[in-house]
């Protein structure tokens, strides 16, 4: 098994979608969207996700590390500053313990179900940084789940686990629900980032839209 990487792209929209296509829309129709969407906004009907993910890609206002066998993507990790994701879990949680904002946050992760436990999410995960590291690099976020000695339906595991990212060099910084964690990593940067530019991002008045 050879596995390569590419970032979510207009080029690579088609296996992205294949792959969603595949799996029924993914999580009831989810499309890899509504991390994408405003936290206060009104409720968008599901048969509109395919558009707006596909229009956020064609803008370059969606990332994602996919990993592909050949010609197939066979899973991703999705990434992205702060501001094009936030709608996080355990949002009020999560606000009420905020200092500074991250540059990156990472939310979310899809395996094909043929391809479970080949390593793809951890390798997705690599690449995921390794890309934020190209575009400038700064603080990453991310919010993992950990079920340690349980049994648990994949779904639940959707935002990766606490092992698979510590063994990242994530670290713990709070707990925002019973099993879900922030976690954090500095990325060097390979180049100036217009997301870090300015150092650690501070609380902006309103936080509605974090």
């Amino acid at each position: 098994m050879s596995l390569t990487s590419k970032p979510l792209s207009p080029a690579t929209w088609p296996a992205f979608a294949r792959l969603v296509e595949k799996h029924n829309g993914i999580f009831g129709g989810c499309w890899c969207i509504s991390f994408h969407l405003d936290p206060e906004g009104g409720k968008v009907p599901s048969k509109d996700y395919r558009k707006m993910k596909e229009d956020r890609v064609r803008e370059g206002r969606a990332h994602a590390a996919l990993v592909f066998d050949d010609r197939d993507a066979v899973g991703w990790c999705q990434f992205g500053p702060t501001a094009e994701l936030p709608n996080i879990r355990s949002r009020k949680a999560y606000l009420e313990g905020l200092e500074e904002l991250p540059d990156w946050r990472i939310t979310c992760f899809f395996v094909d179900r043929e391809r479970r436990g080949d390593g793809i999410a951890t390798l997705a995960l690599r690449e995921a940084l390794k890309m934020i590291g190209q575009l400038g690099g700064g603080t990453v976020e991310a919010y993992p789940e950990d079920y340690t000695g349980q049994k648990v339906s994949s779904s639940f595991l959707c935002s990766g686990t606490l092992g698979m990212f510590e063994k990242a060099g994530f670290k713990k910084t709070r707990k925002i629900a019973m099993h879900r964690w922030v976690v954090e990593r500095r990325i060097t940067g390979e180049r100036p980032s217009a997301h870090t530019r300015s150092g650690r991002r501070s609380l902006p008045a309103d936080l509605s839209s974090f």
